[in-house]
C-alpha cells in the first residue's frame, strides 16, 4: 500500500496550542504504561488473543509502542507520516494472518488501541475548560492516523488471504487432476491435502459434478463466468466444506465426497439432493451428476465419466442424476435415443397414447403387475381395484397390442415402451 498521512499544522491560540503540547508530552512520558494497559485490555476483551502466551503478548505490546509514538508524532504536527513508517505494522499483520488469527481480531485490537490511547489523552489533559478544548482538538488527526494505520494492516491482512487462497485453489485442483488420472498421492503437499479430506489409497468415494443451468437474479449461464463459482462449490460441499475436495473446474464443480463410517450412498445423494434444491431457492440452477461408489483413486477416473454421464440425464430446467438410484433399466431407457422409440411397436405407442388421455390406468396396471412379481390378485390390491378390473385390463392390454403381459419378455417390451414414453412426454412437458 503506498500513500502517506499528511498532518498539516492547525490554526489553533496559542493557549490551546500550549495545552496540545503539555498533553502529549505527558502522553509521551507514560506512554509505555499506556501500551501496557492496552495490551491488558486486549487479552481480556479478544478471547482469540486471550489464549496466547507471553511471547505473543510481548510482540503485541512492541507493535502497540510503535503505534503509540508514531502517532504522538502526528499528533505533534512535526513531520508527515509514510507507509513506509508502518512497515512494522504490515509485518506483523502478516504474522497473525499466518497464525489464524481472524481480521476482526486484529481490527478489534486497533480499536482497544485507540480507546486506551484516547483515554490517555482526555486523564492527561485534566478538567479545565482549555486543556479539554485542547484534547478534543486532537480528535481528527488522531481519527485520520488510526483510519491510515489500520487500512495499511487490513491491505496486508487481505493480501496474505489472497494468497492462501490461491495457494489452497491450486493444490486442490493439482489433487484432483491427479485423482482423475487415476493415481492418488504418495508423498509431500498433495498426500497431505489428500489425507486432510479422508482420501486414501482405497477410501469409498464419489463423485459429484455440477454445472450451472443459469442465475436467476443475473441471467448468466455459464458458472465461472456468473461469479458464482466459489459459492457455489462450498455450498455443494455443504456442512462436508471442511472435510471434501471441491474444485471449479472447466465450468463445473467436481466435488469427491468420501463415504465415511456411518454413511452410504444414498446419504450422499441425499445431501446434494438438499443442496441442488437450496441453491434453486436461492436463484442459482443447478445440473448434478452423481456417480457410484469408487474403491480408491484407481477408479475415480471411472466415477468421474459416471457422473458426467448422470448430469448428461438431468432436465434443462436443473436437477439432480444419481446413478445409485438407478437401475441398469431405468438407466438404458433414460439413455435411449430416437432410434429406440422407432422400434416400438405402433400398436403399444397407439396404446399408451389413448390410456394417457384417460388417465394412463392401463400403464399402472403393467408396472403394478410387474411390482408384484406377475402376482394379479396383489397388483390388484395395490392398485385398490377389483381382481377381475385388473384382469380385463391385461386382456385389453393383449387385444390392442398383441402383447401378453403375462409373458416375460412381453412384459419387458412392454415396460420398455413405457420407460420410452415416459422420457419423451417429460422432455416434451418441459419445454
Amino acid at each position: 500500500m503506498s500513500g502517506a498521512l499528511v498532518v498539516g499544522t492547525p490554526t489553533l491560540p496559542e493557549p490551546l496550542r500550549q495545552e496540545r503540547r503539555r498533553i502529549l508530552r505527558a502522553v509521551q512520558d507514560r506512554v509505555e504504561e499506556v501500551a501496557d494497559t492496552a495490551v491488558a485490555v486486549m487479552r481480556e476483551e479478544i478471547p482469540s488473543y486471550g489464549v496466547q502466551d507471553e511471547r505473543f503478548f510481548q510482540d503485541v505490546r512492541d507493535q502497540v509502542l510503535s503505534h503509540y509514538r508514531i502517532q504522538l508524532t502526528v499528533l505533534a504536527g512535526t513531520r508527515d507520516i509514510a507507509s513506509e513508517d508502518l512497515v512494522f505494522s504490515r509485518a506483523a499483520a502478516m504474522r497473525r494472518a499466518r497464525a489464524g488469527f481472524a481480521l476482526e481480531d486484529w481490527m478489534s485490537a486497533f480499536r482497544v488501541g485507540r480507546q486506551v490511547f484516547w483515554n490517555a489523552l482526555t486523564e492527561c489533559a485534566g478538567t479545565s475548560p482549555t486543556a479539554q478544548q485542547a484534547a478534543l482538538s486532537l480528535v481528527t488527526p488522531m481519527m485520520r492516523y488510526v483510519d491510515f494505520a489500520s487500512t495499511h494492516a487490513a491491505q496486508a491482512y487481505v493480501e496474505y488471504q489472497q494468497h492462501i487462497v490461491a495457494d489452497a485453489d491450486r493444490e486442490r485442483r493439482d489433487l484432483l487432476e491427479q485423482l482423475l488420472a487415476g493415481a492418488g498421492p504418495t508423498r509431500g503437499p498433495l498426500l497431505a491435502a489428500a489425507q486432510a479430506y479422508g482420501i486414501g489409497p482405497h477410501s469409498p468415494m464419489m463423485v459429484v459434478v455440477a454445472s450451472c443451468v443459469r442465475d436467476t437474479r443475473t441471467g448468466d449461464t455459464a458458472l465461472e463466468e456468473s461469479g458464482y463459482a466459489t459459492s457455489a462449490a462450498i455450498t455443494v460441499a455443504g456442512y462436508w466444506a471442511s472435510r471434501t475436495l471441491v474444485v471449479v473446474r472447466h465450468g463445473e464443480v467436481v466435488a469427491v465426497p468420501v463415504v465415511r463410517a456411518g454413511m452410504d450412498e444414498e446419504d450422499v445423494c441425499a445431501h446434494f439432493d438438499a443442496v441442488q434444491r437450496r441453491l434453486a431457492k436461492e436463484g442459482t440452477l443447478l445440473c448434478v451428476g452423481v456417480s457410484t461408489v469408487a474403491r480408491g483413486a484407481s477408479e475415480l477416473p471411472r466415477a468421474y465419466q459416471e457422473a458426467r454421464a448422470a448430469l448428461e440425464l438431468v432436465p434443462d430446467e436443473g436437477g439432480v442424476a444419481a446413478l445409485p438410484r438407478l437401475s441398469p433399466f431405468d438407466y438404458l431407457a433414460m439413455r435411449a435415443d430416437d432410434i429406440a422409440r422407432q422400434l416400438i411397436d405402433p400398436r403399444v405407442s397407439e396404446l399408451l397414447d389413448d390410456d394417457r388421455r384417460r388417465g394412463a390406468p392401463l400403464a399402472a396396471t403393467v408396472r403394478a403387475f410387474a411390482d408384484a412379481d406377475l402376482n394379479l390378485r396383489l397388483a390388484a390390491d395395490r392398485l385398490r381395484v377389483h381382481h377381475n378390473t385388473a384382469h380385463y385390463r391385461l386382456r385389453r392390454i393383449e387385444e390392442r397390442t398383441g402383447r401378453n403381459p403375462r409373458r416375460i419378455a412381453d412384459l419387458m417390451e412392454l415396460l420398455v415402451a413405457l420407460a420410452l414414453r415416459d422420457g419423451t412426454q417429460e422432455g416434451e412437458d418441459k419445454r
